[in-house]
């Protein structure tokens, strides 16, 4: 065994390249936290989307036969407009011969525009029962209803019943359609309609106290003389008919202008203004109504026929709207929330539908991927285990082996005592990247009690793991060189196997197969899953298409040459090993996958330590790729690489995983606002066929069958941290930040696995 040793070990000061990684380490937890809060504000967009979305129609009672006891005679005998002053309930009726015509359940962007198309036409007005969550999404119809002189009242925010609401509920309901109707046309108003009322005489015991407690803060409760009882859909005479009060009474009538197919409704309300005309009716609105109860007893605005054009309407001599007696301007904080509303509505109105048709795109891509994967990875299995299937003739000569460690005392011991066992004759360097914990002294002492005449042991001042590889690719004795991390063991046979396809003249770098040594944590299961989905999938996939992204840093080989042809690791990148895989292809030389040749690494044993790893691994694949863009025009192999590997793994590594949580997010918004059962069955498909690419995955690699337990697990907590790394790198990118070789916390744990050797 020789040493070489360029550093004594002694104290020193922290280098450049530490010190620029303990202020990329110090600027992680604000992109982090970024990170959560772009997750947080697209979960609350959903749950916003949702929420407007709530079911809004199906007209009918909640209840029946509830007592009136506590309702007084006058209120349930009196007229359709209920005010309360002094604390004194009053009640107002509709003149003769005068309509308060009423719409409820809108905006709706179908119908209400063709019922003011109608109102403007005949120059009637109208007052109209808005549900809130309609009005901050079609704010523009609101703001058209209002300028046309129309009136507006409160009919809740979600058209939920408030009879059996609490009174925190009751007054979020009002509250959110006043903001709502704020934004949407700079107005609040006094008029409030209940969902699921209709005349007085149905007012009960549950509903009473409803009515009486918005009263007393300011609000009219509006109930209905004449139902036209459209939204049954009943016909356009019926319609009419139904609409149409008796003898020469006035009457509040009830229509619908949204809450359904109101097609009958539309074609109706011509037929009934002229109808209601040619009986000598005028229209006029709730406000109208209690101001002709202000002026004794005189019809709605002033006059028992037709009012002069531009009166009924509410505009003002020079043809500008005038604010109707109900309605309130919007200042202040109210205005400022009522826009932000309407401003975080129209957000969700268009990132919804958005993430909609990505997610269909993004789901067909991963399920065309599965597909892919699966076939040919059994056509990969075929070819390999074909018994005529050769690289060519059995490679026999000596290769050498690095071994990068910094601070390894608790592995390298049996990193060591692994290799001892290789039925391949090696050669083993171990380069010391400067570490502080004696690993160079447990390196020496393991190779001579294991009676290991052919390690050498490196010494170097830290500089990266790019820099301790090259330093061992320099001081290489053999043509062929095996990269492994100093927290992995080989198998007695990953040597032999690994090195076998260099019988091919073409092949210039061969990927091995790892495997997770700690697995029997819920962590070290979850990367156990990914890793045997990884290379009996994904790595069979890439090997047959010929662009392999990435030879792993735990077990992959080299030819010695075409390592110092493309400069050797380069430090431009976190992802060193991608790096330079996709380098081998621009060099022409061509990258396969040995599924024989196994290692078993230590997977981080915690979340942090996770986090970390995959951060680097997808911002420094984010690295390799855009400094190897070039390729996409290139010919040859690194054409064929920018052509078919570089979009698979943008797709696939950056793309997919980003939208991937938003599955579940979107299955939670399918089960709370559209349908549970339909939603829960196609998670469950999903989560299926992933359950039969993975177990396939385990068939091929001879894996216990019992870890896929918990890939539904993993689906749902696994997905999300990836999104934020995600995230995080590409915040990183944008911000310029660096982060060099990260040393994760080891435990030692993993060996040589029982049975082997």
């Amino acid at each position: 065994m020789t040493t070489t040793t360029p550093s004594r070990g002694r104290r020193r000061a922290p280098s450049r390249i530490e010190r620029a990684a303990g202020k990329a380490a110090a600027l992680q937890k604000p992109r982090v936290i970024l990170a959560l809060l772009l997750l947080l504000g697209l979960t609350s967009v959903m749950l916003l989307d949702g929420y407007l979305r709530a079911e809004v129609g199906g007209d009918q009672r909640v209840r029946d036969g509830a007592s009136s006891s506590k309702v007084p005679d006058k209120i349930i005998n009196g007229g359709p407009i209920i005010s309360f002053r002094g604390g004194q309930a009053t009640t107002t009726s509709v003149p003769s011969k005068t309509i308060a015509l009423t719409f409820d359940d809108g905006p709706n962007p179908t119908y209400t525009p063709q019922v003011l198309k109608i109102l403007k036409k005949y120059d009637v007005p109208a007052t109209f029962f808005l549900v809130g969550s309609m009005v901050s999404r079609y704010p523009g119809i609101v703001n058209d209803m209002v300028d046309q002189g129309n009136e507006v009242g409160i009919h809740t925010f979600t058209h939920v019943d408030l009879s059996y609401q609490s009174d925190a509920r009751i007054r979020r309901e009002m509250t959110q359609t006043q903001l709502a109707l704020a934004g949407a046309a700079g107005i609040t108003t006094t008029l409030f309609r209940a969902p699921y009322s209709s005349e007085t005489d149905a007012i009960d015991n549950y509903s009473w106290p409803v009515y009486k407690k918005l009263g007393e803060e300011g609000y009219t409760s509006v109930f209905v003389d004449t139902d036209s009882d459209d939204w049954k859909k009943p016909g356009v005479a019926k319609i009419v008919k139904w609409a149409t009060p008796a003898g020469t009474s006035g009457a509040a009538v009830l229509m619908h202008d949204a809450g359904g197919d109101r097609e009958q409704t539309i074609k109706a309300l011509p037929e009934y203004i002229e109808k209601m005309r040619a009986k000598g009716y005028t229209f006029t609105t709730i406000s109208g109504v209690i101001e002709a109860q202000n002026t004794n007893g005189a019809p709605a605005g002033g006059q028992t026929g037709r009012q002069p054009q531009g009166a009924a309407n509410g505009r003002n001599a020079d043809g500008t709207a005038r604010l109707q007696a109900a309605h309130r301007e919007a200042t202040g904080t109210t205005l400022y929330e009522g826009k932000a509303l309407v401003g975080a509505v129209a957000v969700a109105e268009y990132a919804v539908p958005t993430l909609s048709v990505g997610l269909v795109i993004v789901g067909v891509a991963v399920m065309g991927r599965f597909g892919m994967m699966l076939i040919l990875a059994r056509r990969h299995y075929r070819l390999r285990n074909k018994r005529r299937f050769s690289w060519g003739p059995t490679v026999t000569r000596p290769v050498t082996v690095i071994v990068p460690a910094y601070n390894e005392k608790e592995c390298i011991a049996n990193t060591l005592e692994s290799l001892s066992k290789s039925t391949h004759p090696i050669e083993i360097i171990v380069v010391d990247d400067g570490s502080s914990d004696g690993t160079s002294e447990i390196s020496r002492e393991a190779a001579r009690a294991l009676g290991m005449t052919n390690v050498r042991v490196i010494r170097q001042e830290n500089a990266g793991k790019p820099a301790a590889l090259n330093n061992g690719v320099r001081n290489a004795s053999y043509d062929i060189v095996i990269m492994m991390d100093g927290d992995t063991v080989f198998e007695p046979d990953a040597v032999h196997q690994l090195v076998q396809p260099f019988a091919d003249p073409e092949v210039g770098a061969v990927a091995g197969n790892a495997k997770v040594g700690n697995r029997d944590t819920v962590i070290g299961a979850w990367q156990h899953i990914e890793y045997v989905m990884g290379f009996n999938l994904d790595r069979r996939m890439y090997d047959l298409l010929r662009c392999m992204p990435t030879i792993p840093g735990a077990i992959g080989a080299f030819r010695r040459e075409a390592v110092l042809q493309v400069g050797g690791m380069s430090e431009d990148t976190l992802a060193e090993d991608t790096d330079i895989t996709i380098a081998m292809h621009r060099a022409g030389r061509r990258v396969v996958y040995q599924e024989h040749a196994r290692a078993w690494t230590e997977a981080p044993g915690s979340l942090k330590q996770l986090w970390s790893q995959r951060y680097r691994w997808s911002y420094g694949t984010m690295q390799a790729l855009w400094k190897h863009r070039k390729c996409l025009t290139d010919k040859g192999p690194s054409g064929r690489f920018g052509r078919v590997g570089m979009p698979l793994v943008v797709i696939f590594q950056i793309i997919t995983p980003v939208f991937a949580p938003l599955i579940d997010v979107f299955t939670a918004y399918s089960m709370i606002f559209i349908d549970f059962r339909a939603a829960l069955y196609a998670w469950l498909a999903v989560l299926g066929i992933q359950l039969v690419c993975a177990a396939y995955a385990f068939k091929l690699d001879k894996e216990k069958y019992r870890y896929l337990l918990m890939l539904p697990l993993q689906q749902l907590a696994y997905r999300q941290m990836m999104y934020l790394v995600l995230i995080h790198s590409c915040i990183t990118a944008l911000t310029g930040g660096r982060l060099r070789w990260q040393k994760l916390k080891r435990t030692g744990e993993v060996g040589t696995p029982a049975g082997v050797g």
